[in-house]
C-alpha cells in the first residue's frame, strides 16, 4: 500500500473497518476477529501491482507475523487469506485448473472488504486515480473492453501487456464486484454502491 492514493492508508483503513463491521454482521465469533482485521490490514503489502511478484506479498506478511511472534495457524490463515483474495485469484487461469479455495468465513468478508471499497463513488475515484497513476488514459476510441479475461490476460493488463483505459475497467472488473461477493452482508450492501457506477 502507499504507492498511490487509490492503495494508501486510507484505503487500508476503511477495508479493516468494513471488514470487521461485515465479520459482526456475518456473527462472526470473537476468536476470528483478529484474522479478519490483520488480513484486513495487510492484505495489499507488497500488491503485485506495484511489487511485479505474486508471491512478494505472502512473504513479506508471513515473515512479518513470524518475527511478531503470530502463532503458525494464525499465519497460515492470514496469509491464504491475502494469497487469495484479489480479483484475479478469482479467474480461471489459461494453463492450469484451478483448484476450488476453501473460502473460510474470514476470508469471504475481507474479500467483500477490499471489493466494496473498489465499488460506488469511492470506486469511481480510487479508479481515475490509480489509472491517472500508471498514466492510463481515460478512454480510447476502438479500445474495447474484454469481458472474460483469463487470469494471464488480466495480470497482462495490469502490466502493460495491452492499451489500458480507465472505462475499460469498469466493464472488466468492477461492474462484475456485485455477482462475486460471498457474505450476505457484503451482497446486500454492494447493491447500493453497484448502482452509483451504473
Amino acid at each position: 500500500a502507499g504507492q498511490d492514493g487509490s492503495h494508501d492508508w486510507w484505503h487500508i483503513a476503511r477495508v479493516r473497518a468494513t471488514a470487521l463491521s461485515l465479520a459482526r454482521e456475518e456473527s462472526l465469533p470473537e476468536s476470528s476477529m483478529l484474522t479478519v482485521e490483520l488480513a484486513a490490514l495487510l492484505h495489499d503489502v507488497r500488491d503485485w501491482k506495484y511489487s511485479g511478484d505474486a508471491n512478494a506479498g505472502a512473504e513479506a506478511v508471513s515473515s512479518w507475523l513470524e518475527e511478531h511472534g503470530h502463532p503458525a495457524d494464525d499465519i497460515r490463515s492470514i496469509v491464504k487469506i491475502i494469497s487469495n483474495v484479489g480479483f484475479k485469484d478469482e479467474l480461471v487461469s489459461s494453463t492450469s485448473s484451478s483448484a476450488s479455495l476453501e473460502m473460510t468465513p474470514e476470508f469471504k468478508v475481507v474479500q467483500d472488504a477490499d471489493r466494496l471499497d473498489a465499488i460506488g463513488a469511492l470506486g469511481i475515484a480510487r479508479t481515475f486515480c490509480y489509472g491517472g497513476a500508471r498514466g492510463d488514459p481515460m478512454h480510447v476510441p476502438g479500445v474495447e473492453p474484454r469481458i472474460h479475461l483469463t487470469k494471464e490476460q488480466y495480470v497482462a493488463l495490469s502490466t502493460g501487456g495491452r492499451v489500458c483505459t480507465v472505462v475499460n475497467h469498469f466493464h472488466e472488473k468492477l461492474l462484475r464486484l456485485k455477482g462475486m461477493m460471498k457474505s450476505d452482508s457484503g451482497r446486500r450492501r454492494a447493491e447500493g454502491r453497484h448502482e452509483f457506477m451504473l
